[in-house]
Order: C-alpha cells, then structure tokens, then sequence
C-alpha cells in the first residue's frame, strides 16, 4: 500500500507547545520569586531580632557596669570616710574604663569659666552646691538669674508654716493650677522637686544644658535651628539646677565610731587632753589660754582663728574636731565655684574669686579649712565660717555606660553617702532619656568603632 505524501504546498499546522512551556517559565520565575522574597523577609526579621538581642545583651552590659561602678566607687571612697576628702583623681578610674565588654564614664563638671566643649570627667562633691533645705532667702538670691519670684518660692516650699514669703507661693497658688497640688511645707527631697515651683521654668533651672552634661553641645549652641532655645554665644548656660543639692551634712563620728570632740564650747576636757596630745603640754596650754573665754564658736574655721594654731598643728587634729550644731548644708571651700562661694555671707564675687585663685595655686594647702584664713582677713572668714566646710561625705555620680560595640547607652545618676562609714547609695535616678551625654566627639569616635564592628 502506498501513502501519499503531502505536498510542499500543503499546509502545515500550527505548533502549540511553545506556549504550554512560556507560561510554566514565567510560573516558576514567580514562585522563584515569591521564595526568594519570603526568604529575603524572614531573613531580615532575624537581623532585626539579632540586632534587638544583641541591644537587650548590650543594654544589659551596661546595667552590670553602672552596678560594678557604684561599688568600685563606694570602696574608693571609703577610704576617705575618715577624713572627708575628696579622692585624688589617680585613686579610681573614671574614663573610658573597661569592665568585660561594657565601658563606663563619670561625668564631672568645670568652674564656668573653664568650660569646654568636651566633657570633665571624675566624680562630682555634692558639698560644692547650695542646700536648697539650709541656704538662707539671701543665700539663693545671690545666684545669677536666680528671680525673687523662685527664691521665696524655694523657702515656702520647705516651711512648715502656710504663710507664704514676699514674692512667694503657698498652697493656694498650686491649687490653681491643673491638676491642683499643695505646697509641700517639708524639706525637699531632691533637687527636681524645683520644677513644681512658682517661677521655675525648665529654661530658668536647666538653661542650655538640657542633657545636664556641663558640656555645650551642637545642639546647645545653634540658636533656635533645634531644642533647647540657646543665644548662640559659645559659651554655656548650665541653669540654676546646676548649683544646688539637698543632700550635704557631715559626719559627728570618725571612721572607728568614736564622737569628734565638739568645739563650739571654746575648750573642754577631751579638747585638752587631744592638743596636749598632738602638741605637748607646754604649747597646749598656750592654746587653751587663747581659748579661755571663747564661747558660742560657730565653726572651725573661727576656732582656728581664736586658737592661735599654726596652719600645720590645725591640720593634725582637724580630723578630730567637728561644731554639731552646723552639721548640714555647708559648702565645701575646697571645690565649689566662684559662682556658688559668692552666695556665702561675708563674702562676695571678688571675694570668691579670691578663693578659687588661691586654690589654684597652691592646692596641697588644703587639707584643712585653715587655709581661707590665709585669704580672707579674720572678720570675714569668721562670719562666713558656718557656712563652709572643707569636707565632703556625698559623692554624685553620673554614670555612663555602654556595653559591646557600643550599643545599649544606659546613663544613672546616683549619690553616695558616707556620713555612716560605710558608704550607701540614698538618691538614684535615670539620665539616658536625657540624651547622649559624652559630646560630639565621643560620639563620632563610638560611631567609627561600631562601622568596623
């Protein structure tokens, strides 16, 4: 059987496979498609989990630094107790100090007139500051930008009574305000307390130095391109919170327990028994013969005075002696500013200045207040003696600590007491909200590390 072949001129039929095969190509490439992007999505959840872990871890670093440092500072510090001294500042470590993988700071302050754009680290003396319980309505008028409004609003805050001072506030000024709250009439608590007051605003108290570094920082120094509002002048405003604390009184005890000898009485037994002990009893008796009949002494300063003790025989008993009716809010001669000595009474701008240039210049001279004696004629410093002290027993610590390649900020401020000996944290409060708090170019430096990481 024969089969006829098609001719060439026959036509052919059409060829349907192509477009089976097109569509299951482009099928694919969309289910392809569709993996790769889940995979892509899955894949960056776990970044962002692995990356909010690796915080959470960091964060968690620096929270055991910020503990480790409270106690590493509690311990240097003890060693002070006895004498109420500042610790020397290659006593403890205070920038950029390893612990693990976390790093930690202690952000100090500058005089004002040394302020820098770059942070002052170390720890801070809670005694260079006014007491807002002690500091006397004068005493608070006396700070720059301080208004008459505030200062008699800091006094009727802490009275006990509900009368309120000239240009003050009592509780039927608060209970205008929404919502409505009484005049605390007891001592403040902490310094924050300031902010529930008539007259205080958060640019009267904090000033320019919203992130309450001491620093002046880009932000604090662009006019009104950005917060907080500033004059752009290069130089910073730290605010009146600045100056104060609520937190400085001193020890009537020594280290081992035993009860400095009061000296307010002029001489008493125990008094003469310590300076024939230190100075024999020849040169004892001439002391309490410049003693006899000296009463009501208000301070040590004006017992060194009334004495006639040379600064050196001063200075080996100091640490024994104390007046215990002046016990709180005095302010250390030895670290506050010009700005805060000038509120003392008997003292003023000039005079403070006077002070902080003595220091300056010769600073191993102060281990007792007997040095002001040598700045201040006697009338002065006899009438700003009870107010200064050369001691301190509270220590501020604003800490700043970051964990593993930087990450995790966590930034406390904490007080440290040692009026009892044994060192103890009364006062504690959170800062990280404030802001980075190490300057511009710590910040630029940590960036660059964590680029490498």
């Amino acid at each position: 059987m024969r089969f006829a072949l098609p001719s060439r001129s026959s036509p052919r039929r059409p060829h349907r496979a192509a477009a089976p095969a097109g569509s299951v190509l482009i099928i694919v490439l969309w289910i392809t498609f569709g993996i790769v992007s889940i995979a892509l999505y899955f894949g960056h959840s776990m970044l962002l989990h692995f990356r909010a872990v690796e915080h959470d871890a960091a964060g968690a670093q620096a929270e055991q630094a910020i503990a480790g440092v409270i106690r590493y500072i509690g311990w240097v510090v003890t060693n002070y107790a006895d004498t109420g001294e500042m610790p020397f500042d290659d006593d403890y470590g205070y920038e950029a100090v390893r612990i693990g993988d976390a790093t930690f700071w202690l952000i100090s302050r500058c005089d004002p007139e040394d302020a820098t754009d770059v942070p002052v680290y170390g720890l801070m003396d809670e005694a260079s500051k006014l007491n807002l319980n002690t500091a006397t309505l004068e005493m608070l008028q006396a700070l720059p930008l301080m208004t008459e409004e505030l200062a008699a609003a800091i006094v009727d805050w802490r009275d006990t009574n509900s009368e309120a001072t000239a240009n003050g506030a009592e509780s039927e000024t608060y209970l205008r305000r929404t919502p409505p709250y009484r005049a605390k009439d007891a001592p403040f608590e902490s310094v924050e307390e300031l902010r529930l007051l008539s007259g205080a605003s958060d640019e009267l108290l904090f000033g320019e130095d919203t992130n309450c570094n001491g620093v002046l920082d880009p932000n604090e120094n662009d006019g009104d391109a950005t917060l907080p509002p500033d004059d752009r002048d290069g130089v910073l405003d730290p605010g009146l919170i600045e100056y104060f604390t609520v937190f400085t009184r001193e020890s009537a005890l020594r280290s081992d327990g035993t009860n400095r000898i009061n000296v307010s009485s002029g001489t008493n037994q125990e008094l003469a028994s310590l300076l024939q002990e230190f100075l024999g009893q020849e040169r004892a008796a001439q002391v309490r013969s410049q003693l006899a009949g000296s009463t009501n002494i208000a301070s040590l300063l004006e017992f060194y005075i009334r004495s006639g003790l040379s600064i050196e025989e001063f200075e080996e008993i100091d640490g024994y002696l104390v007046v215990t009716n002046q016990m709180q809010g005095l302010v250390n001669v030895n670290t506050a500013s010009a700005v805060v000595l000038a509120c003392i009474p008997g003292l003023d701008s000039e005079k403070a200045n006077q002070l902080v240039a003595y220091r300056r210049t010769k600073p191993i001279d102060q281990t007792s207040i007997a040095w002001v004696a040598e700045v201040l004629d006697s009338q002065t410093a006899i009438q700003a003696g009870p107010y200064l002290t050369s001691r301190t027993f509270q220590f501020g610590l604003d800490i700043v600590a970051l964990g593993q390649n930087g990450r995790g900020y966590r930034r406390r401020w904490v007080i440290l007491d040692t009026t009892e000996g044994r060192p103890k944290v009364i006062y504690q409060r959170d800062r990280a909200r404030l802001g980075w708090a190490l300057g511009a170019e710590t910040r630029k430096d940590w960036l660059a590390k964590m680029e490498l990481r």
